[in-house]
């Protein structure tokens, strides 16, 4: 699985003219799958995501987490993170999990983040979404589980 992190004051998700989710401060996450993603690829990003210390302390260093400052996230799937972009100029996604996998892990993502005391927002899996946010930093961090 790979996550793309944005810190962000707030974000968006709008489907057919409709606010599906939306947060103030805290992360938008950019969430795609691959074939053999499993259980262990959430854990492990779940760990990672509501534990990095990507918001600033008081000296303005980058020492606290989502939870130490009780912010929220807003997840998107996006399969796109698996284009293959080496031949040609259309990427191809066949790097991409099936959809009925993919939605199954996105759901147990979005499931193990709130059992961590996260309010989690999402968008509407395999609809065309409008993602509006302003970045914070910026920061955006990419982060593979199969790179641990």
């Amino acid at each position: 699985m790979r996550v793309v992190i944005q810190r962000v004051k707030e974000a968006s998700c709008v489907v057919e003219n409709q606010v599906v989710g939306k947060i103030d401060n805290g992360l938008l996450l950019f969430v795609g799958v691959t074939h053999d993603d499993n259980s262990e690829d959430v854990d492990y990003l779940v760990r990672k995501i509501v534990n990095m210390r990507i918001f600033e302390d008081e000296n303005q260093k980058m020492n606290l987490s989502l939870k130490d400052k009780g912010y929220d996230i807003l997840s998107i799937s996006q399969f796109t993170l698996f284009a293959e972009t080496r031949h040609g100029n259309r990427p191809g996604f066949s790097n991409a999990a099936d959809p009925k996998k993919a939605n199954e892990l996105y759901e147990e993502f979005n499931e193990k983040l709130r059992l961590n005391d996260v309010k989690v927002e999402t968008g509407v899996f395999g609809a065309m979404m409008e993602i509006k946010l302003i970045n914070d930093g910026p920061v955006t961090i990419l982060i593979d589980s199969k790179n641990k």
